[in-house]
């Protein structure tokens, strides 16, 4: 790994929603910023900056991470996803679907960090329970929703996928 000092800039690496990226940042540029500023995906919000109100959560790698908490060099060599991912052809995916369904958004600032954290939850956990849904929601600092229709969403969403899988209805 190559040292970069301090007002110098690296040139980072890496695969953005699926296709090769690169951008400039110096060492202390916070992937929040690069992502938006650099690389033009607007949809990682910048809350709390301190990895409390999970609104800037992206996957890298397929797992979910602060964006807020990383800074722009380590993702190097990696594969980042945000939330311009989800539906790349316009098409809603199930978990947008159910959010939309169930009101779940309101003024949506919270929303793309919430669909990216449950984007890989309910690939590695498909039947979650409420208990576990709302575990993973203490995670995310919303406004408006009051949280149940949250919840909802991601229940329905994890019945439509699991439906899907199975190829049988509900």
């Amino acid at each position: 790994m190559r040292r970069v000092s301090t007002g110098e800039r690296a040139t980072v690496r890496f695969t953005l929603n699926g296709r090769p990226a690169s951008g400039e940042a110096e060492p202390r540029l916070l992937l929040t910023d690069f992502l938006r500023d650099t690389m033009g995906a607007v949809g990682v919000h910048v809350g709390c900056e301190h990895g409390v109100c999970g609104c800037c959560t992206v996957l890298i790698d397929g797992a979910a991470a602060r964006a807020c908490l990383t800074f722009a060099v380590q993702v190097e060599g990696r594969a980042v996803t945000t939330v311009e991912a989800l539906a790349p052809d316009g098409t809603l995916n199930p978990l947008q679907e159910a959010f939309r369904d169930r009101h779940a958004l309101q003024c949506g600032f919270c929303t793309p960090g919430i669909l990216m954290s449950f984007t890989d939850y309910l690939g590695r956990n498909p039947d979650p329970t409420e208990a576990e849904v709302r575990d993973v929601l203490s995670g995310h600092l919303c406004r408006c929703t009051g949280y149940d229709a949250l919840v909802r969403a991601v229940l329905d969403a994890a019945r439509a996928m699991h439906a899907k899988d199975t190829g049988s209805a509900n």
